[in-house]
């Protein structure tokens, strides 16, 4: 078997303990038939509810530590199949190493998988997985595993996409309130109002989930590109002619399943929600999104000779009509605040600054070689390009806190898609039109 649990005090009574690896095994072994398997990982699924943190802890430490390949049995067989490289032999050698490298927790898990509420289970429990996997490594093979797993049950050519509109079940309709995490519904009205006519909201469902929406997005019918999103949660707008729309705003999507982290399916909705626009709306010309910068407070606190060199040439007159001093570190406390908004000069003089800023953040700021930004990477990576810089464009709380008030335009032109993600694969070149380009410069 894997390595051995360290000695550190466990979670749970040494009893306790004994049986939940007394039915790992069980549950390991696969012995009987199919009805005992599913009972036996039904049980196993009701012990693990039961346990409070510290015990689904241990547990998941159970199945990480000693129920992966045994590496004696691994050793031998790769032992095997280098000698038998080269003959005949090696191909069944091959097959071999194969079977001793696989391990019992994959058993686990797909015992898991038969049985009902199985899926949402796995989910769920890889959702507690993330969240021990901060502070205790060792858990990370169980968590590849769990996520190759997961991977192969979620592939797109499995789900099923649905148009959610307001005669949808109650309990569907508040999972989008619960699940919302890009703009709050803040009230059945405001749900209402993104379920209209000149709205739509389409979600990725498994079969085994039917009333789990794994991610949805929420699109406007608008014409020309937004450039607030106030604008358009307005409760109170009149609705407008979808049919005499020319522009689909995606200004929402959102991941619903913690446990889902890794598992890509984001990009097939999109295109897949454009497809059935372009088929329902012919005069539908223009498919972008109005997206947050989430991280641009976080870069900017980061990067403090960016932002000072941002606001240089205009801070002399904001601090003086702000009442501020005159340096870059009390801009930067003021920005978050939001009150300047309502002053007209004040914001004429910041507008600038924050516009090169976001320029900068969204081309140069990187995590890795990646950009810094997380819905910069979605949106780049699916091949659309950075069209407008919005300033003003989320007057919210939330919206001042994250990124000043900065929101951004992501352009899905279906012609260059292709070209788009084969640069931002192999270069990591970023597509943006020259203006957003010339403001990083500037």
């Amino acid at each position: 078997m894997a390595t051995a649990p360290s000695k550190a005090a466990t979670a749970l009574p040494a009893k306790q303990l004994a049986r939940i690896r007394e039915q790992l095994k069980e549950c390991a072994a696969s012995l009987g038939g199919e009805v005992s398997a599913r009972a036996r990982a039904a049980q196993l699924a009701e012990t693990y509810l039961g346990l409070d943190d510290g015990g689904r802890h241990e547990f998941l430490r159970l199945i990480a530590l000693e129920f992966g390949p045994d590496p004696k049995r691994v050793a031998t067989a790769h032992s095997a199949y280098q000698q038998a490289v080269g003959s005949p032999a090696q191909w069944d050698a091959e097959a071999a190493l194969r079977a001793a490298m696989r391990s019992s927790r994959i058993r686990i898990l797909t015992q898991f998988n038969a049985i009902p509420q199985g899926v949402k289970f796995l989910v769920d429990l890889r959702a507690d997985l993330l969240r021990f996997l901060d502070k205790d490594p060792e858990l990370k093979a169980l968590d590849r595993e769990l996520e190759n797993r997961l991977t192969s049950w979620f592939d797109v050519g499995f789900l099923e996409i649905s148009r959610l509109t307001w005669q949808a079940p109650a309990a569907l309709l508040e999972k989008l309130i619960q699940y919302e995490a890009v703009h709050e519904i803040r009230s059945w009205k405001d749900l209402k109002n993104r379920l209209d006519s000149d709205r739509r909201c389409y979600a990725f469902f498994h079969p085994r989930m039917p009333v789990e929406p794994l991610i949805f997005v929420e699109v406007a019918l608008v014409n020309k590109l937004s450039d607030s999103v106030q604008h358009l949660l307005d409760e109170d707008a009149p609705t407008a002619d979808p049919h005499r729309a020319d522009t689909a705003i995606f200004y929402s999507i959102s991941n619903t399943q913690v446990g889902l982290r890794g598992v890509s399916f984001g990009n097939f909705l999109l295109k897949r929600v454009i497809d059935d626009l372009k088929r329902d709306f012919p005069r539908l010309k223009t498919f972008a999104t109005l997206s947050p910068l989430p991280t641009l407070r976080l870069w900017a606190d980061r990067n403090p000779e960016v932002f000072a060199a941002c606001f240089a040439p205009d801070l002399a007159k904001i601090a003086k009509h702000a009442g501020i001093e005159p340096d870059a570190d009390a801009l930067r406390a003021l920005l978050p605040k939001g009150e300047w908004a309502a002053d007209a000069r004040l914001a004429r003089l910041i507008e600038p600054g924050l516009v090169r800023l976001a320029a900068r953040y969204l081309l140069t700021g990187k995590s890795g070689d990646k950009p810094f930004d997380p819905v910069a990477r979605f949106h780049l990576g699916n091949g659309a390009r950075v069209e407008r810089l919005n300033f003003l464009a989320d007057t919210a709380a939330k919206g001042f806190k994250q990124s000043y008030g900065m929101m951004v335009n992501y352009l899905y032109e279906p012609d260059d898609l292709e070209a788009n993600v084969d640069a931002f694969v192999r270069e990591g070149r970023l597509a943006a039109v020259a203006a957003v380009r010339h403001a990083a410069k500037g």
